[in-house]
């Protein structure tokens, strides 16, 4: 790390240096062990192992990244970990939708997630099955982490001594999470949520505490026997506001950020972790994602867009470079933004290596390549954009095949060869897949008017007396040329253009023109001039 780059990062705006102060301004002089050495900052991401990991998962483990590397350039390269917790002790409150042998899970209703037998029949447990697809998913994208379950830590005893804390402040606690609740869930609710002997189930019963030096509570277990019983050694686990910050006392987590939606537990577990002797971690509160229609996404409704989706039409330095822009406003997540992603990443790659140090900390790319280890050098630039791609595309049809693709990329792309441009490659093959489910669909060219057809018959003329070699940037002024003619009766350039893609693309929106009849060719152009003149 150079000088001028560690200076920067002192001042920068980008959002995850921001974050990075407030973690630096906790801990003066980097966060030290009682003999004053160094120690590393804890970062944390939570999962709950009901479900699949999902693209919610993905933005806050990237994100929370993001600010990690940023407190490491922030402070010379101070010491962190990045632990991904998993929620697997809680109990089972409803089968998911996407399971199919449901008859496993609700036959283990209530049950820890941790102890219900896998419906897949490939794990120990249904939790254990989910804590892998986790592991996997995040192992595939390259994040530095450790992971921790909640089963295992609290099955082996490493929360005991937490869970003896929050017996022994057992009212200051219910102080602060009795106002906060209705009257009728005050009546049953409890900081410990007792594992009955009986059944196995998480129980949701009144508690009354016994012996907290000895973990000993007393309760009415389900099968209606007052009884007591050690809430140690796995046989509870706390609600959600007194276990968020429980963990982040025992563990020691210093940032975390979660959720819009959580925004009333942060206040509830910074107060709670604070009875406990610790204190609430910095973290960011962000927004949510929306759908196309501005509502909010949700599992149930399935209104949402999953990462093997945006995974098949764009790329994952697309989605990254998405969710790294203003994580606290509110982001639409449909596959209409794809194309735009993908085609802005390139953009601010290019610029990277060009730029001052202080614009590129605050180029999204700077912080993502960062990531994952990226130390500066050149610029990377696709040689054709994504939507210059995807017209390309749709003028073809959805039975366009990548070969073809690539052969018309020969008029455009020095060394046309999918090897010498894996990127490029990559995303002629999404473009195949975005072009055939969402644009081949509703591509419909409309017959050129009066004025529209002369300016067409006045494009071909110039084309036929243009060599095959034409450049992008001669082709587009002849365009122009034609465009700005009082003769054709076009009010301004836009309605010129606004001709040239539905009468020969078939859409309302298009590609600068030069550049798509270079990549398209000079005869192919002529002959959609012909197909929309007959």
């Amino acid at each position: 790390m150079t000088d001028a780059i560690h200076t920067a990062a002192q001042t920068s705006k980008a959002w995850p240096f921001e974050e990075a102060r407030k973690i630096a301004k906790r801990f003066p002089g980097g966060k030290r062990d009682a003999s004053g050495n160094l120690v590393p900052v804890l970062f944390e991401t939570g999962y709950g192992p009901s479900g699949l990991p999902h693209i919610g998962t993905f933005q806050e483990v990237l994100r929370t990244t993001l600010v990690r590397r940023a407190y490491e350039t922030l402070t010379g390269g101070h010491p962190t970990r990045l632990v991904a917790f998993s929620d697997d002790m809680d109990g089972l409150r409803k089968v998911p939708d996407n399971i199919e042998n449901k008859a496993v899970l609700e036959a283990n209703l209530g049950h820890p997630l941790s102890r219900i037998p896998d419906p897949f029949e490939t794990h120990e447990s249904f939790a254990h099955h989910n804590n892998a697809m986790l592991r996997a998913f995040l192992d595939q994208f390259g994040f530095d982490y450790e992971f921790v379950s909640a089963a295992d830590r609290y099955n082996a005893g490493g929360f005991d001594d937490a869970l003896k804390n929050v017996l022994r402040n057992w009212q200051a606690i219910m102080d602060i999470m009795l106002p906060t609740l209705r009257e009728e869930r005050r009546k049953t609710y409890s900081p410990v949520l007792p594992v009955s002997p009986t059944t196995g189930q998480v129980l949701q019963v009144p508690v009354e505490v016994v012996d907290a030096d000895a973990g000993i509570v007393r309760f009415t277990d389900s099968n209606g026997d007052v009884i007591e019983h050690t809430v140690l050694g796995g046989w509870s686990k706390l609600q959600w506001k007194v276990d968020w910050a429980m963990r982040w006392v025992a563990l020691g987590v210093d940032y975390e950020m979660c959720g819009k939606d959580l925004t009333d537990s942060v206040t509830q577990s910074g107060r709670i972790a604070q009875v406990l002797g610790g204190r609430r971690p910095e973290g960011l509160i962000y927004e949510l994602f929306l759908d196309e229609k501005g509502e909010k996404i949700s599992k149930s409704k399935g209104n949402g867009l999953t990462i093997e989706q945006w995974l098949e039409y764009g790329s994952e330095e697309s989605l990254s470079f998405y969710l790294f822009r203003d994580p606290k406003s509110a982001k639409s997540l449909h596959v209409g933004i794809i194309p735009r992603a993908v085609d802005e990443y390139w953009q601010f790659r290019e610029k990277l290596p060009t730029q001052p140090v202080e614009q590129q900390l605050g180029n999204p790319v700077w912080h993502l390549l960062r990531a994952n280890g990226y130390q500066g050098g050149d610029g990377e630039s696709l040689p054709v954009t994504y939507g210059l791609l995807l017209n390309l595309v749709g003028v073809l049809g959805a039975g366009a095949s990548r070969d073809q693709v690539w052969s018309y990329l020969g008029n455009y792309v020095e060394n046309a060869d999918p090897a010498a441009h894996p990127a490029l490659d990559g995303l002629v093959t999404r473009a195949l897949a975005y072009n055939r489910d969402f644009i081949a669909p509703t591509l419909i060219r409309r017959k050129p008017e009066a004025g529209e057809a002369l300016a067409l018959a006045a494009l071909d003329e110039e084309l036929a007396a243009t060599s095959d070699d034409a450049t992008a940037e001669e082709l587009q002024n002849i365009v122009y040329e034609i465009g700005k003619d009082p003769h054709y009766g076009f009010e301004t350039l836009r309605d010129w253009f606004k001709c040239l893609y539905e009468t020969l693309l078939g859409s309302a929106q298009g590609p600068r023109m030069g550049s798509f009849i270079a990549l398209y060719g000079v005869a192919n152009t002529r002959k959609l001039i012909a197909e929309a003149l007959d």
